[in-house]
């Protein structure tokens, strides 16, 4: 298996438990996405992954669709998508994505975390090159030849396909992610969910107590309204 699957399976239950903070995030992608490209997800791609994400989660119908009505309304406010770039202690790479409707409260709340926290906030473009962005499909693996998927997906731009408890995940670089929509949407292919990750290139294994000054700078980060994911190179276990 390839990196997408080691780190899919680092992370899977160390930070995608908390639901709430899952439907905060979704609340506000369905915003960025109906300012973007309309509220009838038929004709907005995004906002049809976003819905599918939203079932994923179990995100109930009526908090979607009150969540693309108040989408709808020009008095809701915009959010603005940022990225951080930092240094955690022991010289590990931290980026942090947000979506903000106030970009200088962000500034100076993340800027604090990694000022407590005995990191430093770097300027744009000091990490970002350590990850590859990518995007990633979970689709219902039933009846699906994954050979044959693979092969039908290389054109596309698909790195690794493989399969877990809960389906079957497609991952590709980030700008391949309407391509392999498009295609699955027309071979009828469940999308369970989709969404984008940033990998790191290379990973730093530190010790239990180097972990823990970690930990303290990305559990700050983590709990911020405002941010949407973390991503950093220190080495995670799959335990």
């Amino acid at each position: 298996m390839g990196r997408a699957f080691e780190f899919r399976k680092a992370r899977k239950m160390k930070r995608w438990s908390a639901m709430s903070k899952a439907f905060t995030r979704i609340g506000k992608d369905i915003v960025i996405a109906v300012k973007e490209g309309g509220p009838d997800p038929d004709a907005n791609s995004r906002l049809r992954a976003v819905i599918q994400n939203a079932k994923a989660v179990n995100m109930p119908k009526d908090n979607i669709e009150r969540a693309i009505k108040r989408a709808s309304d020009k008095n809701q406010g915009d959010y603005k998508e940022v990225l951080f770039e930092g240094y955690a202690p022991h010289g590990i790479a931290v980026l942090i994505e947000t979506a903000t409707d106030n970009n200088t409260r962000t500034v100076a709340n993340v800027r604090s975390y990694f000022n407590k926290c005995d990191g430093s906030l770097g300027t744009s473009g000091s990490v970002v090159f350590m990850f590859d962005h990518t995007c990633n499909f979970r689709i219902d693996g039933d009846g699906i030849d994954l050979e044959e998927l693979e092969l039908e997906l290389i054109d596309y731009g698909v790195e690794e396909i493989f399969e877990d408890e809960d389906g079957v995940l497609i991952y590709a670089p980030f700008e391949s992610f309407g391509a392999i929509q498009s295609y699955l949407e027309n071979n009828d292919i469940e999308i369970l969910s989709s969404g984008f990750e940033r990998i790191p290139q290379v990973t730093k294994k530190l010790s239990e107590e180097q972990a823990a000054d970690v930990e303290k700078l990305l559990e700050k980060l983590e709990e911020d309204d405002d941010v949407q994911n973390v991503y950093h190179t220190m080495e995670e276990s799959a335990d």
